[in-house]
């Protein structure tokens, strides 16, 4: 072992009046680790509850949504879906009918959104299945009883109307309603009804109902016409450039909305709320390193004749220097280690127990965890510079002791 690392890790080690500068090393060492735990745990449950939540609004959103500039149905879906399927980036598309109804079952009436989608399996841009574990789309494909065609409600919907039975009849009335002979009245129409879903998100599950798209087509008056198309595509981040192609391709009359863009402020939200957490737990690193550097320059003031002596026998200013910033790191380093490991197996037991439950206002059970080994590797990295930063000065310091005086000065 080399001269400066022999000498900092004696100084490191207790040795008989040395006790109480060792403790506020030891001290300085644990909040070091305390903040790093705290950064690693609260950034990967942050990550795990937006990638969570990115989850559940992609199983419910497509990545690109293309609609008609003028609010009109628009008239030649076939057309459309040949030219966006024939992109390289796009996987699947698929037409939907979309409008405002009202409901009303067993006396109970509630406004929601009506939504008509296919039901090939191989078209789904949703990941509507996984709302129901009968699969949703061969429960709302079930051929049709008695001429009523088959409705599926989002379970607060369900609730709202009093939890109707499974075949219960529901009348859905569509307030832009029809042409009579007498002018426009509102329409209505019987739906059965086949089940629930449940997306987790409270907006959707409250206020959305599914119907196959021929019935909803039927039930809008819209003919072979569709509200518009949604895309699914390779890379979920690349939806905006994959909007402006498609548009161009398509023509002018047409307009795109990405995921991203749809819901911008709850995602914006969530970036900025990470961000502001790893700045807060950040000062707890920061407070610990202060711990350092008074440690260590009270470590100074008592081996000043110890400094002298080697300066006396050779040592140079930047040997001594090295000696105190090669304590630090050692703080450092080892402080950052045991903090992410208690981090990270405070983070497992979060993701194989799943012992902390939320309350239901939120869109998911239990507590998220996700750890993303960049976000890790960033903390430690962080934590020993945080800690080699505070003991320049105290470093710099012994560097700069006279030997003459130091000797005399004991």
């Amino acid at each position: 072992m080399s001269f400066e690392p022999f000498v900092a890790l004696r100084y490191l080690r207790s040795r008989g009046g040395q006790t109480f500068i060792s403790l506020i090393t030891i001290i300085s060492m644990a909040g070091v680790a305390l903040g790093v735990c705290a950064l690693v745990v609260v950034l990967s449950v942050m990550s795990g509850f937006e990638s969570e939540l990115k989850n559940k609004i992609l199983g419910m959103t497509a990545h690109v949504t293309l609609n008609s500039l003028n609010a009109a149905a628009i008239g030649s879906p076939g057309e459309i879906l040949a030219t966006v399927r024939a992109d390289g980036e796009v996987l699947a598309a698929t037409a939907y009918v979309q409008g405002q109804v009202m409901l009303v079952s067993a006396g109970r009436a509630q406004g929601a959104v009506l939504r008509g989608l296919e039901t090939d399996p191989d078209a789904q841009v949703l990941n509507f299945d996984a709302m129901h574990k009968e699969g949703a789309l061969a429960v709302l494909d079930q051929p049709r009883r008695e001429g009523i065609a088959n409705i599926m409600l989002g379970g607060r919907l369900a609730q709202r109307l009093g939890s109707p039975q499974i075949g219960q009849i529901i009348t859905l009335i569509n307030p832009i309603g029809e042409e009579t002979p007498l002018g426009r009245a509102p329409k209505s129409e019987y739906f059965r009804f086949v089940g629930s879903v449940d997306s987790g998100m409270y907006q959707y599950d409250a206020n959305m109902c599914f119907t196959p798209l021929p019935d909803a087509q039927e039930f809008f008056g819209l003919g072979e016409r569709v509200s518009g198309v949604d895309v699914k595509i390779k890379d979920i981040y690349r939806a905006g450039q994959v909007g402006q192609r498609l548009t161009r391709a398509l023509g002018f009359n047409l307009f795109y909305r990405d995921w991203m863009s749809s819901n911008y402020s709850l995602l914006a939200a969530l970036r900025l709320e990470k961000v502001t957490m790893f700045i807060i737990l950040t000062l707890i690193v920061l407070v610990a390193a202060f711990g350092i550097v008074s440690s260590l320059i009270m470590l100074v003031m008592q081996k000043t004749r110890d400094i002298g002596i080697m300066k006396a026998m050779g040592a140079t200013d930047k040997s001594i220097r090295r000696i105190f910033l090669l304590m630090g790191g050692i703080i450092g380093a080892l402080g950052a280690l045991g903090g992410l490991g208690i981090g990270l197996f405070l983070c497992w037991l979060l993701a194989k127990y799943q012992f902390i439950e939320l309350p239901e206002i939120y869109p998911l059970r239990t507590l998220p965890v996700e750890v993303e080994p960049s976000l890790v590797a960033l903390v430690g990295i962080l934590a020993v510079a945080a800690c080699l930063a505070a003991t320049v000065y105290p470093a710099r310091s012994a560097g700069k002791l006279d030997p003459v005086e130091a000797l005399r000065s004991q």
